[in-house]
């Protein structure tokens, strides 16, 4: 396996968001000191992951000294007060260049932040970059023909997973400790499981979408990648909260999700239903064996497991449809003018629903509401399910998403129903999903492990995913680089 030389590690980069914070406000260290160092780090890094598109050094310095002086005259500190953090490119930054992956757009600079970025702002955080993310997120591997491949923070033989593989491969580097991402599929959870970070989708609703173009059917989340399931509460936090712009987010309560997050405890009482693969679907021995220690450290933190069915939950077909088309509905004409300049893979799923019709789109909807009724029946008797996040370990960067995938030396015809299986039923059906690291696979890469919670019940998955982190937290937490 390809590996990175060795870097020295960085103390303040590799800290928590939720250490880095405490020592801000007890004057302990400087937002300054920070945002030089995460910076610095940034330009390290970025030559060999190549999971920044754009880096504001002279915006976030700015904003570092406001910060520090701010604390230096005693002022209320917001909740990220000082803190870095990191957008994906697909997610719009006010008067910093958004490019969507696109050559199309690598020049265009937002008016505007998207609220969740706002959010981040108003609470005192500092943009640092915009991330990596294949064109327009529509690939589950990081790379574009604006800036070429994203690379595992592992291993530059893997990929970084996508389509926020920057923010994933960024967070495993050591940069900074907040990362906004997206997910339509997995785009946040595939990521964190290839890097073995922390990638939260939330509840719909929860962190409004000021950008989605259908807000009624919407399946994609503005989500957040951290290190550890504290500071995940910690950007939630930040996030969360009703916005005029998302009707589904109208009348969610902004909740406190660190400020009252309980993560030491067991999960006595807690009903867990689990399922290690699809009937039919290839899961690695490595994957298989990490879940069966992961159901090990649930069973003695008290949890009651019940194995369930995996009947209806092979949803890839309806997934492509809600998705392809509303893809269709927004990149069609930019593919008829401009198809020389976009991802082949992009033209591809583009093809895949020409001949998709509005009845076969509604039929895809109704099995959509079929999908979450079940899932919620299955709720209503329990408090979680588990599922591993990923079939493998992090694919070959050059892996082609059209092509055959390997597991176990042996080869699948296609990559998304063999490899992410578990991920995008909970974008169709809204409830919360986080994977989380799991340890590593033979090949020394990470596994990552999938808990999915009720319904709006965001608070109750932090709690239990915090609790499980600090009960199987992987011994090798993060990769040592070196340049």
């Amino acid at each position: 396996m390809k590996k990175f030389p060795r870097l020295p590690k960085s103390e303040i980069c590799e800290m928590s968001a939720v250490t880095m914070r405490t020592l801000v406000a007890q004057r302990k260290l400087s937002p300054v000191e920070i945002v030089e160092e995460v910076l610095g780090r940034a330009d390290a890094v970025q030559p060999h992951l190549n999971c920044f598109i754009t880096l504001c050094h002279e915006q976030a310095m700015a904003q570092a000294k406001q910060a520090e002086a701010a604390v230096m005259r005693g002022e209320a500190l917001g909740l990220l007060h000082g803190l870095p953090f990191t957008v994906k490119d697909i997610v719009d930054t006010g008067n910093v260049r958004t490019t969507y992956g696109s050559v199309l757009h690598r020049d265009h600079v937002p008016a505007q932040d998207a609220v969740a970025v706002a959010r981040m702002r108003q609470a005192g955080g500092i943009l640092i970059g915009k991330t990596t993310t294949s064109e327009f997120g529509a690939k589950c591997m990081t790379d574009a023909p604006l800036f070429g491949s994203t690379r595992n923070a592992w291993s530059a033989a893997r990929t970084s997973g996508g389509s926020s593989g920057g923010a994933a491969s960024s967070m495993a580097a050591g940069i900074a400790p907040l990362a906004i991402a997206t997910d339509g599929g997995g785009s946040t959870r595939i990521p964190a499981a290839c890097n073995g970070v922390v990638g939260l989708k939330q509840s719909l609703g929860v962190v409004p979408h000021s950008q989605v173009q259908d807000a009624f059917g919407n399946y994609t989340y503005v989500t957040p990648t951290t290190r550890e399931v504290g500071d995940t509460a910690l950007m939630l936090q930040a996030m969360t909260g009703a916005h005029g712009s998302d009707p589904w987010s109208l009348g969610v309560p902004a909740r406190r999700y660190f400020d009252d997050l309980r993560p030491a405890g067991d999960l006595r009482g807690k009903r867990i239903l689990y399922c290690a693969t699809l009937a039919g679907r290839p899961i690695a021995a490595d994957v298989a064996a990490a879940f069966d220690a992961a159901l090990e450290t649930l069973r003695s933190m008290g949890a009651d497991l019940e194995e369930m069915s995996s009947e209806g939950y092979d949803v890839e077909p309806l997934w492509r449809v809600i998705n392809h088309t509303s893809w269709r509905g927004r990149f069609a004409p930019l593919a008829a003018a401009h198809a020389d300049q976009l991802s082949p893979s992009l033209l591809q799923q583009l093809a895949l629903v020409e001949h998709v019709d509005g009845v076969d789109f509604q039929q895809a909807m109704f099995a959509r509401t079929v999908l979450f009724r079940k899932v919620q029946a299955q709720m209503e008797t329990h408090d979680f399910i588990f599922t591993p996040t990923l079939s493998r370990t992090a694919l070959p960067i050059d892996q082609d998403l059209f092509g055959s995938i390997e597991i176990d030396g042996e080869a699948f015809a296609e990559v998304r129903p063999n490899w992410f299986p578990w991920t995008m039923p909970f974008n169709l059906t809204g409830h919360p999903a986080i994977s989380l690291p799991c340890g590593a696979g033979h090949d020394g890469m990470p596994i990552g492990m999938q808990l999915v919670g009720r319904f709006r019940e965001d608070m109750q998955l932090l709690q239990a995913a915090a609790s499980f982190e600090d009960a199987h937290r992987p011994v090798n937490v993060l990769p040592t680089l070196a340049f």
